[in-house]
């Protein structure tokens, strides 16, 4: 019986996505629930499981093809047997002809938007290390390729005098951050407030009790834990950092939604640790770790990216001293933590040395006063400086 493999429902904020990289090709068998395809929206990379076992008789949509909610893109047939020499049932989808540099390299074959790339920057298919099942050079692995990449690319032959460049697509993704930072500096009235926190406190309270920590809990006890825990006693104070706006109106969220924006190799997603309040710091990190492997491995869902009443931010963790975070529209506010380092302050008179971390609020001044931003922040500081108050509460 043939079975048609379809594009899954997509969000309805999402319009259209694009096929990245078959893992199966014509005239393989497949088994149920195995991935046959990610599929690139502007969100998330979605994995489309075989619906049956059998053998995937036909491709329709190869790799780079822009495709919407349930459009047909392969064939399963579950009585097919595949079998090496042995001839199939159907004719599987016609194979694009590598040009002739390709055909005598010893790598992986690799899909036609990959190949076109190739061909654009002068790189055989032989010099990239496909990451696609056997060896298969995906888009992404064509894309990486050059200059800075981990593959041995070709040289670029250019004239005497002439400087080399490549032009690359941005992903969906890149194409998507782009335009909601545009559209949050275009849309809002951002203004960024600082203060410095001496993390000796929090720092202490880790030494002490990380072991005892990660042997109760099974995860280790970092510091976004606290950062969370510090901001929303922050938007508990100040409910307006906690607002959005929504045409005229200002929406004051009952709830805290945190936003945790995170890398991953497509670009920087921002997955969402719900009703924070009600959760334990052992519970925090539990979810930014398991958020951090997701998006590692491209398996963040939509329904974790979407959402949040508020933000953070850590540059910290490559090293970042300052900066100043852009608003996730439509929330309106986000915080931007950095690096740790020992500083001189001066404490009763003295100069004495301090772990310190540069915090920056970001906020849309067209609803939130400098008062509230200040404090706020304020708020934050207080209770790094002072762990205990929110184990307390107060």
């Amino acid at each position: 019986m043939l079975i048609e493999v379809k594009v899954p429902q997509l969000s309805e904020s999402v319009s259209e996505a694009t096929l990245v990289s078959w893992h199966k090709k014509a005239g393989e068998a497949v088994s149920r629930d195995e991935n046959l395809i990610d599929i690139e929206t502007d969100k998330v990379v979605l994995e489309t499981p075989a619906p049956a076992d059998g053998v995937l008789v036909e491709i329709i949509m190869g790799d780079g093809e822009t495709v919407t909610s349930g459009d047909l893109i392969a064939k399963i047939d579950t009585e097919a047997k595949a079998s090496a020499g042995e001839e199939k049932k159907h004719e599987p989808a016609p194979e694009v002809t590598p040009p002739p540099a390709a055909k005598a390299s010893s790598g992986g074959s690799a899909s036609p938007s990959a190949r076109k790339i190739l061909d654009e920057k002068g790189i055989a298919e032989g010099d990239v290390k496909g990451s696609g099942r056997g060896g298969r050079v995906t888009k992404a692995d064509a894309m990486g390729a050059g200059k800075g990449s981990s593959a041995a690319a070709a040289p670029v032959q250019v004239a005497d005098g002439e400087r080399p460049e490549e032009r690359v697509p941005m992903t969906r993704l890149r194409a998507r951050i782009a335009e909601r930072l545009l559209q949050s500096k275009n849309e809002n009235a951002i203004l960024t407030t600082f203060n410095e926190v001496n993390m000796g406190p929090v720092m202490a309270l880790r030494a002490e009790y990380k072991d005892k920590f990660e042997k109760a809990h099974g995860v280790r006890l970092g510091f976004m834990g606290f950062f969370v825990k510090a901001a929303v006693a922050a938007l508990k104070k100040f409910p307006i950092l906690n607002a959005s706006v929504d045409g005229n109106d200002i929406v004051y969220h009952g709830y805290f939604d945190i936003g945790i924006a995170v890398g991953s190799p497509r670009g920087l997603v921002v997955p969402i640790i719900r009703d924070a309040d009600q959760m334990s710091i052992a519970d925090i990190e539990k979810k930014i770790a398991e958020y951090g492997q997701k998006a590692k491995e491209g398996k963040i869902s939509l329904e974790e990216l979407t959402g949040g009443t508020f933000s953070i931010s850590n540059g910290g963790v490559f090293g970042s001293m300052l900066s100043t975070p852009i608003i996730n529209p439509p929330q309106s506010a986000i915080l931007g933590i950095h690096a740790t380092k020992d500083r001189p302050v001066v404490e009763n008179g003295q100069i004495v040395i301090r772990p310190i971390n540069y915090l920056a609020m970001s906020y849309d001044h067209r609803i939130i006063d400098g008062r509230e931003a200040v404090l706020g922040l304020v708020t934050m500081k207080e209770a790094l400086e002072d762990p205990a108050r929110l184990l307390l509460d107060v």
